[in-house]
């Protein structure tokens, strides 16, 4: 199923992780105790669905990750919350993978990453997202539902963010794998894929060689 869902109990390891970051780049980014377990905890959730246990059969066959679970976790695991020094010139480890795609970032006046609609979801129910509507979306033109937007925002009036595109109603072990696999196959990667009936566009820039940069969807065909 491409659009799946979540338990309760996934979503729940997920939106944990949201609140663990400073927002702003070129603050150092401490991880305590108790957001490791969190971590962990997301990663061995996630690896339960079937989306996750399929992405992990393909890396295998294209022989990018290892056979062995416990060590694809942690293949994961480096990759999604390994801090990273996102501002030039300070000496601080500021930022993640999953800071930037699924949860945000702020560097001046501008807001930067994220791609993930739940975290929206949450940040404008909060009242610290403006939401200045979408301006684009594709999918399939006779789609019932959105699957894809590209929107603008404020948060909290002080940073804008001039386009952010995310996938809609998706799972976050749907969007890690998406991303995962993209980053492992080609560590350049802006590919057309067709996932079942969508064409899209997915986009994954790396950072220091073996962690992500930025990692989003964007429409391959415009209607």
């Amino acid at each position: 199923m491409l659009w799946n869902s979540s338990s309760d109990g996934k979503v729940k390891t997920f939106k944990d992780l949201l609140d663990n970051y400073e927002l702003e780049c070129g603050e150092a980014e401490v991880v305590t105790p108790e957001e490791k377990k969190e971590n962990v905890a997301f990663v061995d959730a996630i690896m339960e669905t079937d989306v996750m246990q399929e992405a992990h059969k393909y890396l295998i066959s294209k022989g990018k990750s290892p056979e062995h679970v416990g060590q694809f976790k942690w293949q994961l695991y480096k990759i999604w919350f390994s801090l990273v020094r996102r501002t030039r010139g300070d000496r601080d480890q500021d930022s993640s993978s999953f800071e930037h795609v699924f949860v945000g970032e702020g560097r001046d006046d501008k807001f930067i990453g994220l791609h993930n609609w739940i975290q929206f979801y949450l940040q404008e129910k909060a009242g610290n997202i403006d939401y200045h509507g979408y301006f684009r979306h594709s999918t399939v033109q006779d789609d019932e539902h959105f699957r894809l937007i590209a929107l603008q925002f404020d948060w909290r009036e002080e940073k804008g963010k001039p386009i952010s595109s995310c996938f809609l109603g998706t799972s976050p072990e749907f969007e890690i794998a998406a991303y995962t696999i993209c980053f492992l196959l080609d560590r350049l990667c802006k590919t057309d894929v067709q996932l079942g009936e969508y064409e899209v566009e997915i986009d994954v820039k790396p950072f220091a060689k073996n962690y992500i940069g930025t990692a989003y969807i964007a429409a391959a065909r415009m209607y």
